[in-house]
């Protein structure tokens, strides 16, 4: 693909394209993994509302980021200060979505390394990201960008006992100096 793409901070006129790229993601990425039911129930209006409800009450340190191409916004990645105690870690990748016609474009570590750089201008000094054990490709990618296997636990989703593990980064600053990133950080 040769789009060019930028990636920004996010505001909340961006939570429908936001909730538009979520709820596709979740459809593509997790379709035989979460149930069907479940995910034909994920409605756009009401991801729109929680996107919008993190903009208006954020968590300390959240911050999200968008990656815009010619056709608008295809992909965003939010970060802030750690929900649940893991080992010694203090800031996490919350979530991190691309529409399917837009991966492999590089977008995805353009994302991880804005939310990194954010965390660590915030003073944290390490990142996690859980995902769920049987999305390979995510962890093929988190593995790829030298995240490290440090959790695991179950969780509920549509009804469905799931296992999520955590990927680490126990060095922020160390990553950040050292981590390539794809096309530059422009926007």
């Amino acid at each position: 693909m040769n789009a060019t793409y930028s990636i920004r901070r996010a505001t909340p006129a961006d939570a429908p394209a936001v909730a538009r790229v979520h709820v596709d993601s979740w459809r593509t990425t997790y379709r035989g993994i979460v149930p069907d039911a479940f995910l034909d129930s994920l409605s756009y209006a009401e991801s729109e509302r929680r996107w919008r409800s993190g903009f208006e009450q954020p968590s300390p340190g959240y911050a999200m980021f968008v990656a815009e191409g010619p056709d608008g916004i295809v992909g965003f990645a939010t970060g802030g200060r750690l929900r649940h105690a893991v080992l010694n870690y203090d800031g996490e990748l919350y979530a991190i979505y691309i529409a399917a016609a837009h991966h492999r474009s590089g977008l995805g570590r353009r994302l991880v390394h804005r939310v990194a750089e954010h965390l660590t201008a915030s003073g944290f000094h390490s990142m996690i990201i859980w995902a769920l054990a049987d999305n390979h490709p995510a962890r093929r990618f988190y593995e790829a960008l030298g995240g490290q296997l440090v959790s695991e636990a179950d969780t509920d989703i549509g009804g469905k006992r799931l296992r999520e593990v955590a990927y680490g980064w126990s060095d922020l600053a160390a990553w950040l100096h050292r981590a390539p990133q794809a096309g530059g950080s422009r926007g």
